[in-house]
């Protein structure tokens, strides 16, 4: 699918993580340390941020938005989109961006939603409020994506623990004449489902505790089935292949050549993987972000947190040409072909331990 936005411009990025840092380079254990190095070298990375069991991935989103509601001196009151991106949501029911919705103070005839995507889903959710922006009453949208991803992993898997990192962004979107154009190209290919999955925890199979007990054997197979099975040569081989054709499709689709694009923002996935896209797509490093030492992957939050990490004085200082494109679980991905700025500084936040978490006050009958 190709699409093109008009008069439709981001406003602002804030990206919220945790104080907690971990990292198998400073603290051997799982690996030597000769181990932790090669690793750091492969996927660049070197510590993520975990956050604290007691809060959730919307709390960090709702730490980034509260900072960029004040940084943009937006009156809450004025949002009239917001859309949480996660495959971390608070709840089964309900959607945890009416939460979100009633913690920032938004109004009531806020339209607020969530979309259960990962890696990709910062594009499409920002493409969808645009267009739920264009042509509506409401000029301004809150994008929230967050994931904590730490969470989904087998402690003893020496193949994803030392990858995966918990973050929350928040973006602001505001309709504005005589912006843009947002091109944008997204696609599926359900077929790849398997290759970045967590089985158990829906309604497929469930974790519902049954009025008989489970078996040991059950137990056992839930316990693992309910953490991320990756398969990491078949994301490696689906990214080279999508990701290229991707890059080249949209900036066909905007009219736009490889040279008058001023930074290419992709998921930040790990480095290695990163640098053979760089070289498909013929992008010199110094216009092709790569953010992954700090953080890990942050699924979702990883396209805002790289901007925010890397980009804040250049996009405080004037406008640039960004692309930007997720991709992964599903299969799933999407770019985006925009100028950006001049806004106020992206900026990166810690959160708090001691943050308030989001909650609803139960009445069990």
């Amino acid at each position: 699918m190709q699409a093109t936005a008009h008069d439709i411009t981001f406003a602002g990025f804030r990206t919220a993580v945790p104080a907690q840092r971990h990292s198998y380079a400073r603290e051997p254990g799982m690996f030597t340390q000769a181990e932790a190095d090669k690793l750091v070298e492969s996927t660049g990375i070197y510590e993520r941020r975990v956050l604290p069991p007691h809060l959730c991935a919307s709390d960090m989103c709702t730490a980034a938005a509260i900072d960029l509601l004040k940084s943009l001196d937006w009156d809450p009151a004025s949002v009239e989109v917001l859309i949480f991106v996660s495959q971390d949501s608070d709840y089964n029911l309900p959607a945890t961006a009416c939460l979100i919705q009633n913690r920032l103070g938004l109004p009531t005839s806020c339209a607020a939603l969530d979309i259960n995507l990962g890696c990709s889903g910062f594009v499409y959710a920002c493409w969808i409020a645009s267009q739920m922006l264009t042509g509506a009453s409401g000029t301004r949208a809150l994008v929230l994506c967050g994931d904590t991803s730490t969470r989904h992993l087998m402690p003893e898997d020496r193949s994803t623990r030392p990858l995966f990192g918990d973050a929350g962004a928040a973006v602001a979107l505001e309709k504005r004449p005589g912006a843009g154009p947002m091109h944008v190209v997204m696609g599926t290919d359900g077929r790849g489902a398997p290759n970045i999955v967590v089985r158990a925890g829906g309604r497929r199979n469930p974790l519902i505790p049954r009025a008989e007990r489970f078996t040991d054997e059950e137990h056992t197979t839930l316990y693992r089935d309910a953490r991320l099975s990756l398969n990491g040569p078949e994301v490696f081989t689906f990214s080279l292949r999508a990701v290229p054709p991707l890059v080249r499709n949209t900036l066909a689709h905007a009219g736009v050549t490889e040279d008058k694009v001023d930074y290419y923002v992709l998921h930040q996935a790990n480095k290695l993987m990163l640098e053979q896209i760089r070289r498909k797509i013929g992008v010199d490093a110094e216009r092709f972000i790569v953010d992954l030492y700090n953080f890990g992957n942050t699924s979702s939050a990883s396209i805002p947190l790289a901007i925010c990490s890397s980009m804040g004085e250049r996009l405080s200082q004037g406008s640039a040409k960004v692309l930007l494109a997720g991709f992964g679980v599903g299969w799933s991905w999407a770019s985006m072909l925009l100028d950006i700025g001049p806004i106020p500084a992206p900026a990166v936040i810690e959160i708090a331990d001691d943050f308030e978490p989001l909650s609803l006050t139960f009445k069990r009958p």
